[in-house]
């Protein structure tokens, strides 16, 4: 049903503008389709179904997984989660974006649970995948599995894991930027390929790659950023529409890559770096903003200033803000009386979400954009924000 307060002509251009980035999805994605034996025009549903599914009947909700920020019960959580998606991945590992945010989840989970089999599934993959990256040298999703590459390559320091994204990325330090077309165009990108420039200056100590990430984010931030909302587009297309009720188009998965890039590159950024400040400041001021944006049940919805006309609650944006912020309170970056409420809230809201057999439900589709969905639905990404932001949490807990 269509808000009162949307008119036709925006409707009108954002049914158009979907169908140019569904187009456009296809067409970015038919490299990697190639690979598996599907067509272009099919690209973009081949990696939907690769990176998950909404059933109609996924069986009952989760008993006895328990809200209290105790190690015990967030590890618990946590390997339900993982264990399911595991088995229910096997046959469609790739490294796409939407895995590359699940291996980040699994890797995390694998060191907060002890539990081996989550990370040598990840170095399964990038063994079979040779350690390359996907096959659009400049393009940040194609990028993002990097940063599980030279998580291993610090345990294990063997040049063929470090070798093809060190290639990749001197050529891409080396580009001229586009006037006409910034680089991360969109804000998704500030999650995939920012967090990889910084772990390969930590594992090269060479900073061009830092440097390069540090001018990349503020000319994606000068074209995306509202600094009056505190809150990123995510591209420029959204600039001027509006939801039913008015307000500007701010998705929630969008800004959740954004907060927790921001977390992963102040993580890894020098203490004494001579922009940390600015990432700080950026970093604050979202995580406030989202904060206050919180309803009452701890999910977030798909929509950050329109929640009413998108009622079902979004857990892959809810679990990245939940993972940013608790990452803040961890290291000092946030009070913990102000923001402890906030994740407690979120964390308990999430498990209200998980089925009974480990399936996470109520993740919003891929998209660029706020959307309705079933309560069943399930895909990487999302699980690897859960497990990222349990992470966080069962570190917070202290025991």
């Amino acid at each position: 049903m269509i808000g009162t307060g949307r008119t036709l002509d925006k409707l009108m251009i954002k049914g158009f503008f979907t169908c140019f980035f569904l187009g456009w999805t296809c067409v970015a994605t038919s490299a990697v389709a190639a690979q598996n034996g599907v067509s272009a025009p099919n690209a973009a549903e081949a990696e939907r179904r690769a990176a998950g599914d909404q059933p109609d009947d996924p069986g009952p909700l989760a008993k006895g997984l328990s809200p209290k920020l105790k190690r015990a019960a967030i590890q618990k959580a946590m390997k339900m989660v993982a264990d399911w998606q595991v088995k229910e991945s096997e046959g469609r590992y790739n490294i796409d974006w939407t895995f590359a945010a699940l291996y980040d989840g699994l890797l995390a989970a694998s060191q907060t649970t002890g539990d081996r089999r989550y990370h040598d599934q990840v170095l399964r993959v990038a063994e079979a995948n040779q350690w390359k990256l996907g096959p659009r040298p400049e393009h940040a999703d194609d990028q993002a599995v990097g940063l599980s590459y030279l998580t291993l390559y610090a345990e294990d320091a063997k040049p063929e894991r470090i070798d093809p994204t060190r290639a990749e990325m001197d050529q891409l330090v080396a580009r001229t930027d586009d006037p006409q077309k910034n680089l991360w165009w969109w804000c998704d990108a500030l999650y995939m390929a920012p967090k990889v420039l910084a772990q390969l200056t930590i594992a090269t100590h060479d900073p061009k790659y830092l440097n390069f990430m540090d001018r990349e984010w503020w000319i994606t931030s000068g074209a995306l950023y509202d600094s009056a909302e505190h809150l990123y587009y995510r591209d420029d297309r959204y600039l001027n529409q509006h939801e039913a009720n008015g307000k500007k188009v701010f998705w929630s998965r969008g800004n959740g890559w954004v907060l927790a890039g921001l977390a992963m590159v102040l993580e890894r950024m020098p203490k004494d770096y001579a922009d940390r400040e600015k990432f700080v400041a950026q970093y604050r001021e979202i995580a406030e903003r989202v904060a206050a944006l919180q309803p009452p049940d701890g999910v977030w919805r798909a929509s950050l200033l329109d929640p009413e006309d998108y009622p079902n609650p979004e857990i892959s944006g809810t679990a990245f803000f939940t993972y940013g912020l608790t990452w803040g309170i961890n290291h000092g970056f946030l009070e913990r009386g102000k923001y402890l409420p906030v994740v407690q809230r979120a964390w308990a809201g999430m498990l209200q979400h998980v089925y009974g057999s480990g399936r996470l439900g109520s993740i919003q589709p891929i998209g660029a954009e706020p959307g309705k969905f079933k309560p069943s639905s399930s895909y990487v990404y999302g699980v690897g924000a859960f497990l990222l932001a349990g992470s966080e949490l069962a570190q917070l807990s202290g025991k």
